[in-house]
């Protein structure tokens, strides 16, 4: 018989969960934890295989960046840029955790990134390859690193001579840029192979648990949802990510599943792929489109953990290794499913945006709020659209599409928008569409979403206007965005 959480730790936190879930109970079915050791001829002491620490660590550093990047005065900041790289690339001691940060009674343990896992940084986890939706053909790396450096001179991360929110582009991108392309690309995919991490040999000299058993927690930690969230609603999900919001106790007990009166980041919150997908599902919960992201991955996550146990520390069979695959592609396909969503929701937000610009400027208004929240919607726009091409499959004409039509910029109300940058990292302005042939582009994104990957929860559907937006702009050139 094993522990619910009988995880290995030291000091009070351990304690606490080892007390909590002390009493003599075959380990809970619907909680990511609790798995015994597999290994053959392990010597250690750990009753419990499942580690994630390093990705939570990193989901920290990437909440903490974000904050960061909208911190700015307006003005060059050297130390505000190296403080961003410290987060992004750099492994040093001594980083504080910045978000998520207690709020009231929704108490978080940790207040150091080292608490949770040491020497860890976000760059190297970062897709490598040429980002297209980007000029200059910038690798991840190199896109983020921009992004910083700008975002250091910008005032609280905007930059609204040229369109940009650099604080929701380096996050929304970084989702996709390094959790879900770490997990599809890498561990469910070539991670996968017979003979990549074997089931039938420790992770490493010592490990309590397999190569395979750690590969497939590492990938259900840059999900990062809290190992009890077949427990929990997706509403609670999302409620738990917003640190409690208004009512930080309730939820508290909720997150706060081993009831020590804090929220352990490695084990009970929810980060922000797993928040994204919770929220899709909540918006529709009920509904005829109702949608089940959340759980299904979760459950895949689960399930195929619990293969891997069953397998007891042999070499997986070809039998084996094709449902894991199963699992693996069910996790695939709804995160897929979650960014594509999520580039739908944006996209029309940015046109219900650039609705309340067009009457603003036609009436001699002031753009200013109006302007700040499409510069920001536009930013998550991008960022997840960026991130959506990050994944395993190549899209091809949709990316290039998709690519066009929502630029390298927004559409400013002086009808430029950046179309390059020139070698010394300097914006390079074009002539535009007109807003109202953008906001057109807006519904074809959403279009795109909904042909090319199905989503059903459509947050800010605009859709039903495009025959009417079309027929009044006539045949201009609005198809796409070169």
């Amino acid at each position: 018989m094993i522990n619910k959480f009988n995880y290995v730790t030291t000091g009070l936190c351990g304690f606490a969960w080892l007390l909590a879930f002390s009493a003599p109970a075959q380990a809970d079915e619907d909680v990511y934890a609790g798995f015994p050791v597999t290994v053959k001829g392990y010597a250690g002491s750990a009753k419990d295989s499942v580690s994630y620490k390093g990705q939570i660590a990193r989901q920290v550093l990437h909440d903490s960046l974000k904050k960061l990047a909208g911190s700015g005065d307006g003005s060059p900041d050297p130390a505000l840029k190296a403080k961003m790289l410290a987060y992004f690339e750099g492994k040093e001691a001594g980083r504080a955790i910045l978000a998520p940060v207690t709020n009231g009674p929704f108490v978080i343990q940790q207040t150091m990134v080292d608490e949770i896992s040491k020497d860890r940084e976000l760059a190297s986890k970062t897709y490598k390859g040429a980002i297209p939706g980007w000029p200059n053909g910038m690798t991840g790396p190199e896109v983020v690193s921009f992004w910083i450096d700008k975002a250091s001179a910008a005032d609280k991360g905007f930059d609204l001579a040229n369109g940009y929110s650099y604080a929701q582009l380096i996050s929304k991108f970084l989702m996709g840029a390094a959790f879900y392309n770490q997990v599809v690309d890498g561990y469910l995919d070539e991670g996968l192979a017979a003979d990549t991490k074997p089931n039938d040999k420790p992770y490493s000299d010592g490990a309590a648990y397999t190569g395979k058993e750690h590969s497939w927690d590492e990938a259900f930690g840059y999900f990062g949802a809290p190992a009890h969230t077949l427990k929990l609603s997706a509403a609670d999900i999302v409620d738990i990510n917003k640190l409690g919001n208004k009512t930080p106790e309730a939820v508290l007990a909720k997150a706060d599943y081993d009831k020590d009166g804090k929220v352990d980041l490695y084990r009970e919150m929810a980060f922000g792929p797993a928040y994204y997908a919770a929220g899709f599902d909540a918006s529709v919960a009920g509904k005829e489109n109702s949608t089940d992201y959340l759980h299904a991955i979760t459950r895949a996550f689960l399930d195929g953990r619990k293969l891997l146990v069953a397998a007891k520390g042999e070499k997986l069979t070809d039998g084996q290794r094709d449902q894991l695959r199963g699992y693996a592609a069910a996790i695939e396909n709804n995160w897929e499913k979650v960014t594509a969503e999520a580039t739908f929701k944006y996209a029309g937000e940015t046109y219900k945006d650039l609705e309340k610009l067009q009457v603003i400027v036609e009436s001699n208004g002031d753009t200013g709020k109006v302007l700040k929240n499409y510069v920001n919607h536009w930013g998550e726009l991008k960022g997840f659209s960026m991130a959506l091409q990050t994944g395993r499959r190549n899209f091809g004409e949709t990316a290039v599409a998709l690519n066009r039509l929502i630029g390298f910029g927004p559409v400013l109300v002086n009808q430029s928008q950046v179309v390059d940058i020139d070698s010394k990292g300097n914006y390079v302005k074009g002539e535009a569409p007109s807003l109202g042939e953008y906001m057109l582009h807006m519904l074809k994104v959403q279009k795109l979403m909904v042909d090319e990957f199905g989503v059903r929860a459509r947050n800010h559907d605009v859709l039903a206007g495009m025959a009417d937006l079309a027929k009044k702009l006539g045949t201009g050139k609005s198809a796409e965005n070169d």
